[in-house]
């Protein structure tokens, strides 16, 4: 588990976009295995500007567009990769990503075991994914469980600007194919001190601790931490100490941070805004219970998106889970004996 920090000696005040665009930017100019592909990514820097100037800094070569063809860009991905080269690809929306997913399942999650480690595939998957852009149908998905389940793929979700440039850094030098989703309603959210003079990246596989606290443990990745940090402001102010923890890569889970948080806690509610039915909310649920269940005040919790598609933009607010919604829900939980 690691604590949040930032280097404020050489640090510049960065939109998570912003971040984003410098991870790119780096790996492109460190490795020259680097290729970024999409759709619209290099003429107009894509859907949300995340590689804005990067094709005219890097050429056509470096940066490539793409057709309209998500099962065509994961192949492509899967070719370069086992070929040495270390892709970069874009999904627009992540309920575009379903044409992807042959080649996600069948090949790039088990080139290396299939070719007894002589081959690997070092691709990244860069995913827009969630709500709250009051975006069309297709355009606000969160399927994050379903990219989980799938061995061979390691699945990386940052919640604030410095997470997204470090994590995305370390994803795109790991050896193994790498899932990132983009909360996209935090693009432009807030911005953060981002320390990127000597290119860092942070830890994959690693829980990281966003708030102290000693009476329950919020644990949630992506955008809904904004909501967790409201909320354990809010609770503070009527005296309960809240523990906010961020997931921050959903696979593998690190279980051990998250089990000694809710050691020390002795409650916790995990909060995602996915559909609650088969989500990564109850698999963390359950490794907890599982572990630590005599150091448990009472069961782990979840409070969850419906089992139902994501509504249109007048009703989506009331589809996610909110602020208010987290701090009844933590006074009812330290209300039961």
């Amino acid at each position: 588990m690691l604590a949040h920090t930032a280097n404020k000696d050489a640090a510049v005040e960065l939109y998570m976009i912003d971040a984003i665009t410098q991870a790119l930017d780096d790996a492109l100019s460190e490795d020259p295995r680097v290729v970024l592909l999409g759709e619209d990514i290099g003429c107009n820097g894509g859907v949300f500007r995340a590689t804005a100037g990067l094709q005219e800094k890097y050429g056509e070569g470096r940066v490539m567009d793409t057709p309209l063809a998500e099962a065509l860009i994961s192949g492509l991905c899967v070719g370069l990769a086992s070929q040495g080269m270390r892709p970069v690809a874009e999904i627009q929306f992540m309920g575009f990503v379903y044409a992807a997913l042959e080649h996600l399942i069948s090949h790039a999650s088990r080139l290396r075991n299939r070719t007894r480690g002589r081959l690997h595939c070092p691709m990244v998957m860069r995913i827009p994914f969630g709500g709250g852009i009051h975006a069309p149908e297709h355009h606000s998905e969160s399927i994050e469980a379903m990219l989980a389940h799938i061995p061979g793929l390691r699945v990386v979700v940052p919640s604030s600007p410095a997470r997204a440039y470090g994590l995305l850094l370390s994803a795109i030098r790991d050896p193994d194919p790498v899932i990132f989703l983009e909360p996209k309603r935090t693009y432009r959210a807030s911005q953060q001190l981002v320390y990127y003079v000597d290119k860092e990246g942070l830890p994959l596989d690693s829980c990281f601790q966003l708030r102290e606290g000693s009476d329950i443990s919020l644990v949630s990745w992506g955008a809904m931490l904004q909501e967790c940090l409201f909320a354990a402001e809010q609770l503070s102010e009527r005296g309960i100490s809240v523990e906010v923890m961020d997931v921050a890569t959903l696979k593998p889970l690190d279980i051990d941070s998250l089990c000694d948080s809710v050691e020390k806690t002795g409650r916790c509610l995990i909060v995602q805004e996915a559909a609650r039915s088969g989500g990564l909310a109850g698999e963390i649920s359950a490794s907890i219970s599982e572990r630590i269940f005599k150091h448990l005040q009472q069961p782990v919790q979840r409070l969850c998106g419906y089992d139902t598609v994501m509504p249109y933009l007048k009703l989506e607010q009331y589809y996610m889970p909110s602020t208010q919604q987290i701090v009844a829900k933590v006074q009812a939980m330290l209300e039961c004996p």
